[in-house]
């Protein structure tokens, strides 16, 4: 069970670039290298993903650590994964020390966003492949890095999955995959079904006490977001905006956008800062708090997904979402990884190496690390 922890520390240290370069380290990882789940239920866990309120890449890591051993696994896969950005959020609010201002640093983390982009588009080749097999699909997948790339407002990916979900209910039905064994509804999900509703009405009763104050704000940002950690932003902002000062927070954002690992670890930051009488205090409850909504929903849907995903319709809805997906991950090809990443020839001329690197040798993920950072730093102490 600790290789799943390990597994999930290394991605963690790693995964530069959001959500969607999260996914393809991933699927690099656990379907293409470890062989953990197939194709067909990495992209059934990454349409279910993207429906759920919460921070898409850590519940699918969540969903790959259940799958493999339980609860057990999901708490360890979650706590190798968020345990570095969260180490560095807390110590950047502790500290006055910001390495994010010191060129050698600076010069690292280009070299690891480079990779992301190469990370990126290995994903959308490798899940076009995978998922874009009928002219449908294609045309799914065309039509949502189109809209996507056009009008990338929340509300357009949330509209462009709703609508290829019906779409592929209709017209996919023949995609029906491995059946999953039926699974009856348990006991304990419906506690986690009641602990969802628990914590929710404890965040609309206002709870008293500071530090349940705290908690309630950061798990509302959890249970009402969708898109990531871009968009809890604004929700984040009313929740502690009034605790903390604009530079301060803005300085929060900025870091979490430099770390590996989920963009929620914000909430470590955040947490410490607003509660100066006990800072780590703060950062864990604000962190399990955001958390806490998104993985609950996920455990008390998982079993019934699985079951659901054997039914034509369903199956045929997914097919149409993982082909939507992986417009979506075009479209987050461009902005904000590349656009984020690559700045000149240079840039590019390193991004098509890694690429030709990753195709032709399939060089482990540890190796291309590595190296972009080294990359990454020659460039910064050429310049």
């Amino acid at each position: 069970m600790w290789l799943i922890f390990i597994r999930f520390l290394m991605l963690g240290l790693t995964s530069f670039g959001g959500p969607a370069a999260h996914i393809g380290y991933f699927r690099r990882t656990f379907v293409t290298e470890l062989g953990w789940l197939d194709e067909r239920r990495f992209g059934s866990l990454v349409a279910l993903c993207q429906f759920l309120p919460g921070p898409g890449s850590s519940q699918l890591g969540f969903a790959i650590g259940y799958g493999r051993a339980g609860l057990g696994g999901a708490l360890l896969a979650f706590l190798g994964f968020t345990l570095p950005s969260f180490a560095l959020m807390y110590l950047l609010a502790v500290t006055s020390a910001n390495a994010l201002g010191l060129d050698w640093f600076e010069g690292v983390i280009h070299g690891l966003k480079l990779l992301a982009v190469v990370v990126v588009a290995d994903a959308c080749l490798g899940m076009y492949k995978q998922f874009c097999q009928r002219s449908l699909t294609r045309g799914i997948m065309l039509a949502s890095a189109l809209t996507l790339l056009l009008a990338g407002a929340l509300w357009s990916q949330m509209l462009v999955l709703l609508l290829a979900a019906l779409l592929g209910s209709r017209l996919l039905v023949g995609e029906v995959g491995e059946p999953a064994p039926p699974t009856k509804l348990r006991s304990h999900y419906l506690v986690i079904f009641g602990l969802l509703l628990l914590g929710a009405f404890w965040c609309l009763f206002s709870p008293v006490d500071p530090l349940a104050q705290l908690a309630a704000g950061f798990y509302q940002a959890g249970a009402l977001v969708f898109g990531g950690g871009h968009v809890v932003l604004p929700l984040l902002q009313q929740t502690v905006g009034a605790e903390l000062s604009a530079d301060r927070f803005l300085t929060g954002y900025a870091a979490a956008q430099a770390m590996p690992g989920p963009m929620f670890t914000l909430a470590a930051f955040l947490g410490a800062d607003s509660w100066q009488q006990s800072p780590l205090m703060g950062a864990l409850l604000a962190t399990a708090a955001i958390f806490l909504p998104g993985f609950l929903l996920l455990l008390g849907l998982l079993p019934a997904w699985h079951s659901l995903s054997r039914k034509p319709a369903i199956a045929g809805a997914i097919a149409a979402v993982n082909a939507a997906v992986v417009g979506l991950l075009v479209a987050a090809l461009y902005q904000p990884v590349f656009v984020s990443a690559v700045s000149g020839p240079r840039d590019m001329a390193l991004v098509l190496l890694g690429f030709a690197c990753l195709q032709w040798f399939r060089l482990h993920i540890v190796l291309l690390v590595a190296g972009f950072a080294l990359a990454g730093l020659g460039f910064e102490l050429l310049a």
